[in-house]
């Protein structure tokens, strides 16, 4: 049966979400949300994809962007999505899709749509109680707008240790090659960093390869301190798209990260995807013990099916 046709206009908003395939975790630590965030900025500019906005989820991604074309945007969303399961794949030596097989997408047409739209992307996060204000949210990339490192101490080189500069340099070089980060890669250089190091690194990488155009964005709103009043003071929903959460809050998947972490003794979060049924099942009783999640929540963490007895 023939898909039907995407709607699509040139030069306005267009809202692009997309969920994980089988409903489970698709980010789970920092590595996951970077090399997302640096793929998407690299094929952007491949395709001269203008993003407004931007914001991962836990499960499922959020993007405004204005294309040139139809076939740009979808070419855009496809290279973001294959890339990224290729390198998440490769990271829990699992295979196969990771995201839906077609994204959803929808024009936001006027001023006050378009407005609607940035804001509802920022506030996801809060609306799963992950931050309890948009700007305090990393993974939405607002606060970036004003600040080149607003998790962080600012970052003077000159000052910096021999393995901090040393990550700055490789960091460098893979942008200007054009290629976005990895996890190996990630994994490799924070290893080699303190806390506060690995927050400034985060910081500098977001913001070297960030091809949000903010700007545009903030056209919508005259200024950022007008965007703040208007983002914190709406919840702003979206009826293009039906998004379908399990439980309150997604703060819970933290938790679970570090509960399982803690308890089995991993070097790598992603290892849980690689093991086995029944080895899934023991860490569904942990989890189940050791934090107030949903069963139907450590099912999605833990990418197993869950039964409702």
């Amino acid at each position: 049966m023939k898909s039907q046709k995407r709607p699509f206009q040139k030069g306005i908003i267009n809202h692009c979400y997309q969920r994980s395939k089988d409903g489970g975790l698709i980010f789970y630590s920092y590595s996951d949300y970077l090399v997302w965030f640096t793929i998407v900025c690299s094929v952007a500019r491949r395709y001269n994809v203008t993003i407004l906005a931007m914001c991962p989820m836990p499960d499922h991604v959020h993007l405004s962007v204005a294309a040139s074309s139809g076939k740009d945007l979808s070419a855009f969303m496809r290279d973001c999505s294959s890339l990224y399961a290729l390198r998440f794949n490769h990271a829990c030596k699992t295979k196969g899709p990771v995201f839906e097989a077609r994204f959803g997408s929808a024009p936001k047409y006027g001023t006050k749509n378009g407005r609607t739209n940035l804001m509802y992307v920022w506030n996801n996060p809060v609306e799963r109680q992950l931050a309890s204000k948009a700007e305090d949210y990393r993974w939405n990339f607002l606060a970036y707008a004003v600040s080149s490192h607003p998790f962080s101490e600012k970052l003077i080189i000159r000052k910096a240790s021999i393995a901090m500069r040393k990550a700055v340099e490789e960091v460098k070089a893979q942008f200007i090659m054009g290629l976005p980060m990895t996890h190996a890669q990630l994994k490799r250089l924070f290893n080699t960093l303190t806390n506060e190091e690995c927050q400034q690194l985060t910081d500098y990488i977001i913001i070297t390869y960030n091809v949000i155009d903010y700007d545009t964005a903030l056209a919508f709103f005259n200024s950022y301190d007008d965007l703040l009043k208007a983002v914190h003071s709406t919840t702003s929903k979206d009826h293009d798209i039906n998004e379908v959460f399990i439980g309150k809050s997604d703060a819970h998947y933290l938790k679970m990260t570090s509960v399982i972490m803690r308890e089995l003794k991993l070097n790598d979060i992603h290892d849980i995807l690689a093991m086995s049924p029944e080895e899934k099942y023991d860490a569904f009783q942990i989890l189940r013990k050791y934090s107030d999640a949903m069963g139907e929540q450590i099912a999605k963490f833990l990418h197993m099916q869950f039964v409702k007895l």
